[in-house]
């Protein structure tokens, strides 16, 4: 069973917005190419005849990013002394199986400082496609004072200069933010920037700023239960030329729980799939806007298993529509919305963000 990421609390939605042109900026960073990466210090190289990762050409950025990335909310972040060994060999399996992207936030907890320092340690800073976000406000509005202490306080944390990619966290204070970020782009604070979501909620929001062609990527929720972000968020990106990462592509481990100890079904080989967590990834990498699928965990054993939808081939329409029926026969996947997130593993996750809310709890009882 594998886990995914991604604020739980529900936002306003952002209403109105003014019209923005996205900002050109040349990189100076070569194009994404993994087949070229060396791996990491102190990793075993992978065999020259091994299949490289999957990787897609993202939108109109120019960047090849591989299909799969590290996801990090809640599953990075640990209370301060914590052994971290298991996060930093889920790390290590991602780098060694050629993933190079990395999601991450100022609002995950230790998360930021759990990436940046494993990173560093492996010599592989450089090689990821690190993606961060912005959750900001400010004393006034439009105030760049509070962002800027948030990218300042995850340079030092994620040990980066400039990040690939920042994106607008949940669409907080999206009308200020982004314009900021077009700022940034252009005096090379980060490569692109993109917005993000993960409730269906916020998907027309999310599609309007890609419509407006004001973002670089977007991040939306979707999987093999919650197909919604179809109707138009993919189908902007694909029209704008966007590149997009997925959040949420095992519904917070609630696909897990549902199909349990049942066997795969035999089509799955046909893709390639060898475990549940396959199935699902793969499911949510086959769609034709996708770019990259954003996976988290804290097990190492879910991290091999999820890397491994970094090879052979991905569903086709026909493939995709058999995979959807399947699933549709197990009885509760109408219902799988419904049910409370990351069941049986609240237990797990106990970092700074657990502790702040269990104290707030705490405080209004």
């Amino acid at each position: 069973m594998t886990d995914r990421h991604d604020s739980g609390a529900d936002r306003r939605k952002v209403l109105g917005g003014i019209a923005l042109g996205a900002v050109a900026a040349a990189s100076s960073r070569p194009a994404f190419a993994q087949a070229q990466t060396p791996p990491a210090a102190g990793m075993q190289a992978r065999p020259a005849s091994a299949e490289p990762a999957a990787t897609k050409p993202a939108g109109r950025t120019g960047e090849t990013l591989t299909r799969l990335g590290l996801g990090t909310y809640l599953t990075f972040d640990l209370l301060p002394g914590a052994n971290r060994d298991r996060l930093r060999e889920v790390t290590r399996i991602h780098v060694e199986a050629g993933a190079r992207v990395v999601d991450t936030s100022p609002l995950y907890g230790t998360g930021e400082a759990s990436v940046g320092q494993f990173l560093s340690a492996m010599g592989a800073t450089d090689q990821m496609f690190v993606a961060n976000k912005i959750w900001s406000t400010g004393d006034f509005l439009a105030d760049e004072s509070h962002a800027m202490r948030s990218f300042e306080q995850s340079q030092l944390r994620l040990w980066r200069q400039r990040f690939d990619l920042i994106q607008v966290h949940s669409l907080v204070n999206v009308d200020v933010v982004v314009p900021m970020l077009q700022a940034w782009k252009k005096e090379g604070r980060t490569r692109f920037v993109g917005v993000t979501h993960h409730d269906n909620d916020y998907h027309e929001v999310l599609a309007s700023w890609v419509a407006r062609g004001a973002v670089d990527f977007v991040q939306v929720n979707y999987s093999i239960a919650n197909r919604g972000a179809e109707q138009r968020v993919l189908r902007a990106a694909l029209d704008r030329g966007v590149g997009v990462f997925i959040n949420m592509p095992l519904d917070k481990g609630r696909l897990h729980k549902l199909v349990g100890d049942r066997p795969l079904p035999d089509f799955a080989r046909e893709f390639g799939a060898e475990n549940w967590a396959q199935f699902f990834l793969k499911f949510a990498m086959s769609h034709p806007a996708v770019t990259t699928v954003l996976c988290g965990t804290s097990d190492p054993a879910h991290a091999a298993e999820n890397v491994g939808a970094l090879r052979g081939p991905l569903p086709d329409e026909a493939m995709r529509s058999r995979m959807v029926r399947h699933m549709e026969g197990i009885p509760g996947f109408d219902t799988i919305g419904r049910a409370p997130w990351y069941p049986d593993k609240q237990a797990l996750y106990q970092g700074v963000i657990r502790r702040s809310q269990a104290g707030m709890r705490q405080r209004l009882s």
